[in-house]
């Protein structure tokens, strides 16, 4: 067997583009993998289309094997393009290596732990939901299954305009998801490098009454000694990891004891095969892993193939807003079920785009945002 051709397809969902990438072979079979790295896309693909200089023409067999020759194809390495665009290639080449073996990918990474995975609902609650509207979307994700939601209580602007008005704003919304989500469904309290340490641990004060699940980088992640010292300061578990791309990467935040929970990226941090060695390093630390899952339908798969396999494994994100959107251009769509995304059994990944859907979410140039960084104030 031997790679023909490796493709790309650009599509729109919603505020970004998802990048799939097939991998094609002479004897029919054909892996999917995903490289949605959200506003540099065409960078990524272009990288994509260098990878692929080094797989056309040579059989697909052994992800690992390959991994390590397109990890080293350069003498520059690393970095968010070129790891997304080996991931995606890696997860393609484990679900060709799965589709070819007759075995799901899981049984490929050591076997399956679990056969139905904890979901919770991302992007739920934003920074401009008032306490009304958070009680009222807390209570309907608990009547969706949802074993917990991520709640964004505050923006950069209201921290801009009004500190303490922004904060005491959000404490009132954290108290008002959790009167409606009851005592035993997660919130997770996004962060999304707003924060400085300072304002972290008042927010840590302030919310403990409400048990928040985790603080989702507080800080800016660069800084594994200031997230370690954050960590110490307060109680509340921080949960980081989704720009780091690789073990090396994480190797200072592990050793420092810089979080409770890490969220790698499969589409980021090197695919199926970094990232499970990534799980692994963190399980020595007894750190769990909750896979960051921003993407589409081989993103999602890929992540469930993972979690599927890693004994550490805690809970998985679904980005619930386009849930309609990516069950739309899956074949088949994500099962799930009660709070849970079912495990498939067939071989691959056990998934595919459907290819004539894609064209009806035409490619659009990413907006320009500022960047969500921290007010350090």
């Amino acid at each position: 067997m031997k790679i023909t051709k490796v493709e790309t397809f650009k599509v729109w969902v919603d505020w970004c583009n998802w990048l799939l990438v097939r991998v094609s072979t002479d004897e029919g079979l054909a892996g999917w993998g995903e490289a949605s790295l959200h506003g540099a896309i065409e960078s990524v693909e272009t990288a994509i289309a260098e990878f692929a200089q080094h797989l056309i023409g040579r059989d697909p067999a052994g992800p690992q094997r390959h991994w390590h020759r397109l990890y080293n194809a350069w003498r520059w390495r690393g970095g968010a393009v070129f790891m997304t665009a080996l991931a995606a290639l890696d997860i393609a080449l484990w679900d060709i290596e799965g589709q070819r073996l007759g075995v799901p990918v899981h049984r490929l990474l050591g076997g399956a732990h679990r056969d139905r995975l904890q979901v919770y609902a991302s992007h739920w609650i934003r920074g401009t939901d008032t306490p009304e509207q958070a009680h009222a979307a807390a209570k309907e994700a608990v009547r969706r299954g949802f074993a917990g939601f991520k709640c964004s209580p505050f923006t950069r602007e209201g921290l801009l305009e009004n500190e303490a008005a922004a904060m005491r704003r959000a404490v009132e919304v954290v108290a008002a998801a959790r009167d409606g989500a009851g005592a035993d469904t997660e919130i997770f309290i996004e962060c999304s490098e707003l924060l400085s340490p300072r304002l972290a641990v008042w927010l840590d004060a302030a919310l403990a009454p409400y048990r928040p699940g985790w603080f989702e980088e507080p800080i800016p992640f660069e800084n594994a000694r200031a997230m370690a010292q954050l960590q110490r300061d307060i109680k509340t578990p921080i949960a980081t990891g989704e720009r780091l791309l690789s073990r090396y990467e994480y190797r200072e935040l592990l050793e420092s004891a810089g979080c409770r929970i890490i969220q790698p990226d499969l589409m980021h941090a090197g695919g199926l095969t970094e990232v499970r060695r990534i799980a692994d390093m963190a399980d020595t630390y007894y750190i769990p892993v909750a896979p960051h899952n921003p993407g589409g339908p081989i993103c999602t798969m890929a992540a469930m193939q993972l979690a599927a396999a890693i004994p550490n494994f805690l809970i998985l994100e679904q980005m619930e807003p386009q849930r309609g959107v990516r069950d739309r251009l899956s074949l088949p769509p994500v099962a799930f079920e009660d709070g849970h995304f079912l495990v498939p059994q067939t071989p691959g990944l056990g998934i595919a785009p459907d290819i004539e859907a894609l064209k009806e979410y035409p490619f659009r140039r990413q907006p320009h945002s500022e960047r969500c960084g921290t007010l350090w104030r």
